[in-house]
């Protein structure tokens, strides 16, 4: 009767111990996938932000580029508008040393 308490012991030891390795994996399993979710969850976040400056750069590219055509543009107004007063400037110029060669 020893023997088969002994054995039943043993038995009872034994499923004890597999319980308890079975418990353990599955903390240990449900640990890893936690840490996995809360890893990616945060690995989202830092790509939503990333993409999110992303989009605030080409917004601020786009505005910088429009302000870049709109100075182009003033620039070559003005310059037409110099080369007209240059021009004039050059007629009246000569029409007055024409002038002074006549009078001469």
């Amino acid at each position: 009767m020893n023997e088969e308490l002994v054995t039943h012991a043993a038995g009872a030891e034994e499923l004890g111990v597999l319980v308890g390795a079975v418990g353990a994996a599955g903390f240990f399993s449900l640990m890893i996938v936690i840490v996995w979710q809360v890893a990616a969850t945060w690995r989202a976040r830092m790509l939503a932000a990333r993409e999110e400056q992303y989009k605030d750069l080409a917004t601020r590219y786009a505005r910088l580029l429009e302000d870049t055509v709109e100075l182009q543009r003033r620039t070559t107004d003005e310059q037409r508008h110099l080369l007209d007063e240059l021009t004039q400037t050059r007629l009246a110029v000569g029409s007055m040393e024409k002038m002074m060669r006549e009078i001469e």
